[in-house]
C-alpha cells in the first residue's frame, strides 16, 4: 500500500495568480495537506521562515521579486534552505528550467499543469525528504553508538580517563615516533600510597571515589594534547609525555604529586601523611632501535618502587632521589 506523504504535510504555494492559488489550495487541502498561500515572494519568504512548510510550490513570474530570486533567498536562510522548492511556471524554455535548478529548485512543472502531476511530484520530493530525515537520524544514532564504543575502548569505566589498553597503544605509537625523530620521551608511573589500607578503612566505595578524584586532577596537569594520563591498573596511574626531557618530566611529576596532596583526602592509616599521597617513578630517554619499550616501562617501574622503598610520598628517577 502506497504511503500518502501529502497527508498532514504543510505545503506553501507562492503564486500571484488567484485562480492558481484557489485551485491548488482546494485540491491539496482535499488530499489532506495543510496549505498556505501567498501572492508574492517577500511574504512567501516570511511565512516560510515562520511556518517551516514541508514543501514549496513557487511561481516564477511574480511582481517585485520573481520566483528565482525568492528561491535564492530561501536557500540563503538556515531555517528554509533544506525545504524542497518546486517551480511551477508558464516558461517552458530549457534555459528557464535550468535556471530554476541553479537557484536551488528540486523540480520544475510547466503551466498549465495537471493536478495529478503536481501531486505526484510533491509525493516524490516529500518521500525523498522523509528518507533523508530518517537517514540523518540513523547517522546520529550511529554516531552516538560509535562515541559510546570509543569510550568503552579507550576510557577506564571508573575514572573516565584513558585505560590500560589505550595507554599501551599510545606508548607504542609515541615510542616509534621518538625513535624515528630522535626525540626524548618520558614515562611517569605512580601509585597511591597505602591504598589497601585506605580501602580497608573507608570501604571499596570510598576507594572508588578516591581513585576518581585523583584521576581527574591528574588528568588536568599536563596541558599539551600529546600528553596522556591513564589508569595503569588498580591504584596505579601512568603518564606519557612525548618530546619531554628529564627536567620537564620532573616538573610535571612534582605537579602531579602536589595536586593530589591538595585534594586533602583524609587517610588515617597512612604512615607518611594524614591525607592521600602518591609515590612516583620517572624514566626519560631518547630511544634508538637498540632500545626496548618494555625495558623503558620496567625502569620507570623500578623508579616507582625506589620511591616506595625510600619512604613514599616522593618522586624518583631510577637510582636518584629528587
Amino acid at each position: 500500500m502506497a504511503i500518502n506523504y501529502i497527508q498532514n504535510s504543510t505545503v506553501l504555494v507562492i503564486d500571484d495568480n488567484h485562480t492558481n492559488l484557489a485551485v491548488l489550495y482546494d485540491y491539496l487541502n482535499n488530499m489532506g495537506a495543510e496549505v498556505l498561500v501567498k501572492k508574492d515572494g517577500e511574504s512567501g519568504i516570511e511565512i516560510a521562515i515562520r511556518k517551516q512548510p514541508d514543501i514549496i510550490i513557487l511561481d516564477v513570474l511574480m511582481p517585485n521579486i520573481d520566483g528565482y530570486e525568492t528561491c535564492r533567498r530561501l536557500k540563503l536562510e538556515s531555517t528554509t534552505k533544506a525545504i524542497p522548492v518546486i517551480f511551477a511556471s508558464a516558461l517552458m524554455e530549457t534555459a528557464d528550467k535550468l535556471k530554476g535548478f541553479e537557484m536551488g529548485g528540486v523540480d520544475y512543472i510547466t503551466k498549465p499543469f495537471q493536478l495529478e502531476e503536481v501531486l505526484a511530484r510533491i509525493e516524490v520530493h516529500l518521500s525523498i525528504t522523509r528518507l533523508q530525515q530518517q537517514l540523518q537520524l540513523a547517522n546520529q544514532a550511529l554516531e552516538i553508538a560509535n562515541q559510546k564504543l570509543y569510550k568503552q575502548t579507550v576510557l577506564d569505566g571508573l575514572t573516565q580517563i584513558s585505560n590500560r589498553r589505550h595507554f599501551d597503544h599510545y606508548l607504542a605509537q609515541e615510542w616509534q615516533r621518538a625513535v624515528r625523530e630522535q626525540q626524548s620521551i618520558a614515562l611517569l608511573l605512580c601509585d597511591i600510597d597505602f591504598f589497601k589500607q585506605y580501602n580497608d578503612t573507608y570501604g571499596h566505595q570510598g576507594g572508588d571515589d578516591c581513585l576518581k578524584q585523583i584521576a581527574q586532577v591528574m588528568d588536568n596537569v599536563p596541558k599539551r594534547p600529546m600528553d596522556l594520563v591513564a589508569r595503569y591498573g588498580g591504584e596505579e596511574f601512568g603518564v606519557i609525555l612525548p618530546n619531554t626531557n628529564i627536567n620537564g618530566a620532573i616538573r610535571i611529576s612534582e605537579q602531579v604529586c602536589q595536586v593530589v596532596r591538595d585534594l586533602n583526602i583524609l587517610h588515617e592509616k597512612s604512615s607518611v601523611a594524614s591525607y592521600v599521597t602518591l609515590s612516583l617513578g620517572i624514566n626519560c630517554i631518547i630511544p634508538t632501535t637498540e632500545h626496548n619499550v618494555t625495558e623503558f616501562i620496567e625502569i620507570a617501574d623500578k623508579a616507582l618502587y625506589q620511591a616506595k622503598n625510600q619512604g613514599r610520598n616522593k618522586v624518583c628517577v631510577f637510582s636518584e632521589i629528587i
